[in-house]
């Protein structure tokens, strides 16, 4: 079964990306989702958080706010690699028990992860592919802003903490352009699942 890494940078659309797979078929698992299960309320990763960053970072009823939380990490570096540290090592190993379940399994040629910060945390070589889902600079700070509703400046920041979305096409073993209009995408989308299900 060939395992697949899906990445890309902040609003680049990489979740409608991963929808799009789910619905043609083939497996999905997403990054974002795993982590907020790992820090539900009384999860040893949340006590983690909790210890680090204290109830500022709590909403009512004990569960994390989110938004509070990156406040916090996308303006300060060692708070940001302290919750990286705190997050990733449950995170992939979710996602290494879910594919080698899918693999043992073996109804499925392809699996695809939605990772974020694959790159940036060294775990490409985890994968047979990668594919990176990217557009324009330009068009990627328009949609953080429009997203997030954050300011430019803001919006800049959160992009400067991963790696341009160059580099990452540059290693990509498929690009996905999402600056075009959704059909295309979709498009591009098909074409790689047709690909990924006939794979030996």
């Amino acid at each position: 079964m060939l395992k697949i890494a899906l990445t890309g940078g902040l609003a680049t659309g990489k979740s409608h990306v991963l929808a799009r797979v789910g619905t043609l078929g083939l497996p999905t698992i997403d990054a974002d989702i795993v982590a907020r299960e790992t820090t539900r309320p009384g999860e040893p990763a949340w006590r983690e958080v909790h210890e680090r960053f204290g109830d500022a970072i709590l909403q009512h009823d004990g569960s994390l706010d989110r938004q509070a939380l990156a406040s916090i990490v996308f303006s300060d570096e060692p708070a940001r690699r302290d919750l990286e540290h705190i997050l990733h090592p449950p995170i992939y190993a979710t996602i290494a028990a879910w594919l080698d379940d899918l693999a043992q399994a073996g109804a499925h040629r392809a699996a695809v992860a939605d990772i974020p910060l694959l790159y940036e945390t060294g775990h490409d070589g985890d994968f047979d592919k990668v594919v990176v889902v990217a557009c324009a600079p330009d068009t990627q700070l328009r949609r953080v802003m429009a997203r997030d509703g954050l300011d430019k400046p803001e919006a800049q920041r959160r992009i400067a903490t991963q790696l341009p979305l160059t580099q990452k096409a540059a290693r990509a073993d498929i690009v996905i352009s999402t600056e075009g209009t959704l059909q295309r995408t979709n498009t591009q989308v098909d074409r790689l699942v047709r690909e990924m299900s006939q794979a030996t």
